[in-house]
């Protein structure tokens, strides 16, 4: 696996601390993007949280789930959270070590009070010893919130004083794209009340093993709760490792009710990812899950075919001069503003997304604008099949033959490439073993590309025809 160090320096440790009339969090913030460029210590809020005791569970939530591997538990993850302030919320997002789970706590305007929210995105720092400190707020004890130094450090402290050195693996960074990828197809397929959120909830398995492999593997909505199936029906939603779940259990008191995200899926489906929403007072909690629990959204592929165009790539150059750090992107403004097809937007949004320059909301059913704070523009130059789809097309090994083509391997192999109703086939083992649930495979990708080249030279051409007549 492909990983780097990452470094993420703060001016001090995040805290909680007493103050005059209440406790005071400070979230120490690294080095992010704003709208006025790069800036070493960002800060994006001061002000209360109308529900203290909610989001402090709600922040611990998203920090257990930066700290866990839910495969390979005995490797333990160490990645800070990421923080974008979007103006009207503030977003706090993790992955999980092993790429299989992303999590995402998003405050909204009803959640804050007393203070602007700023514009950008950086680490923050969630250390232990502010964990236990979260994890005794009360009921009633008020919270001032900063996110990010204070003006007073902002002008005395001269350097960082905390630096963290972490592994950044580069399928972390791709999982953060294809999970806004997979949740771009999800639709809302049930939502429970909070006394049946919490039945269901408190009824799935905790631990691994076995535990876990006599869990639901799908649910199905039965009146106002979820009743577990052992396969895929029309209606069903998939949960893939039901004890990554468990991390909800941090906020389950406070839920008003548990909203539920999935695919359209058939009967006899292949496991799909699924989303999974806490409806908190002035808040949300998300989880999202990969299709199994030892698979991370890495692999997926959701991301190959707009990665794959020179098109896309050009419409999200544009694109991302009109995102504007906005928390809710419409397709249809972005189309109007850009003169670009509603499908092009939404291409060149995946080709942004695998940078980190935007993610989804299920409970908006709307993308939204963050950066983020790592060297995430290696996705697609580390990504295995992009790579070896690039190297065939450029060794000439891809024949065309109407709506099929052949692929001569590095081996000496052919593959046959056939189109079945818009979606590439392939005669290889890796089609062979997931038909396309994990996205196209090197041979259909490099056929896809050949196909766009000579469609985009016979434009091209069109338009010189054109222009000399």
């Amino acid at each position: 696996m492909t990983r780097s160090l990452q470094a993420v320096a703060y001016r001090r440790p995040s805290v909680l601390e007493a103050a005059a009339g209440g406790q005071r969090l400070g979230l120490e913030t690294s080095s992010g993007a704003t709208p006025s460029g790069v800036q070493d210590h960002p800060r994006f809020f001061a002000g209360f949280l109308t529900e203290p005791q909610v989001a402090s569970a709600g922040l611990l939530a998203v920090a257990d789930v930066a700290a866990a591997r839910y495969h390979q538990r005995r490797l333990r993850a160490s990645l800070d959270p990421v923080v974008t302030g979007n103006g009207d919320r503030l977003r706090f997002e993790s992955f999980s070590g092993c790429g299989g789970v992303y999590a995402r706590l998003d405050v909204l305007e009803a959640g804050l009070d007393g203070g602007e929210v700023g514009h950008g995105t950086t680490n923050v720092d969630v250390n232990n010893p502010l964990r236990e400190a979260l994890s005794r707020i009360g009921a009633d004890d008020p919270i001032h919130l900063r996110v990010g130094p204070e003006e007073l450090a902002v002008t005395t402290l001269d350097g960082p004083v905390v630096e963290k050195k972490v592994p950044l693996p580069d399928r972390w960074l791709r999982g953060f794209a294809e999970a806004q990828v997979m949740a771009a197809d999800f639709d809302l397929r049930a939502e429970l009340p909070a006394a049946e959120a919490v039945r269901f909830l408190r009824a799935l398995p905790r631990g691994g093993g076995r535990a876990a492999l006599a869990g639901p593997r799908w649910v199905v909505p039965s009146g106002r709760s979820l009743r577990p199936t052992t396969r895929a029906v029309p209606g069903a939603v998939c949960l893939p490792g039901p004890e990554r779940l468990v991390t909800l259990q941090r906020v389950l008191r406070h839920a008003t009710a548990l909203r539920v995200y999935g695919p359209a899926v058939t009967g006899g489906a292949a496991a799909t990812a699924s989303a999974w929403e806490a409806v908190l007072p002035g808040m949300r909690l998300t989880l999202t899950l990969s299709p199994d629990a030892s698979r991370g959204f890495s692999g997926e592929g959701g991301v190959l075919d707009a990665l794959a165009t020179d098109e896309a790539a050009e419409d999200a150059e544009l694109i991302s001069v009109l995102l504007a750090w906005e928390p809710r992107i419409d397709v249809a403004d972005l189309a109007a503003a850009s003169g670009l097809a509603p499908e092009r937007v939404r291409a060149a949004l995946i080709r942004l997304g695998t940078s980190g320059r935007v993610g989804y909301d299920t409970a908006e059913a709307a993308y939204f604008h963050r950066e983020l704070p790592y060297d995430a523009e290696r996705v697609e130059r580390h990504n295995p099949r992009l790579r070896s789809a690039r190297a065939l097309v450029a060794a000439g090994a891809v024949a065309l033959d109407g709506a099929a083509g052949t692929v001569t391997a590095e081996d000496g192999h052919v593959h046959r490439v056939r189109d079945e109703a818009g979606v590439l086939s392939c005669s290889c083992l890796w089609w062979a073993k997931y038909r396309g649930g994990r996205g196209p495979c090197k041979h259909a990708l490099a056929v896809r590309m050949v196909r766009r080249g000579i469609a985009a030279a016979e434009r091209d051409m069109a338009r010189v025809d054109g222009g000399a007549r």
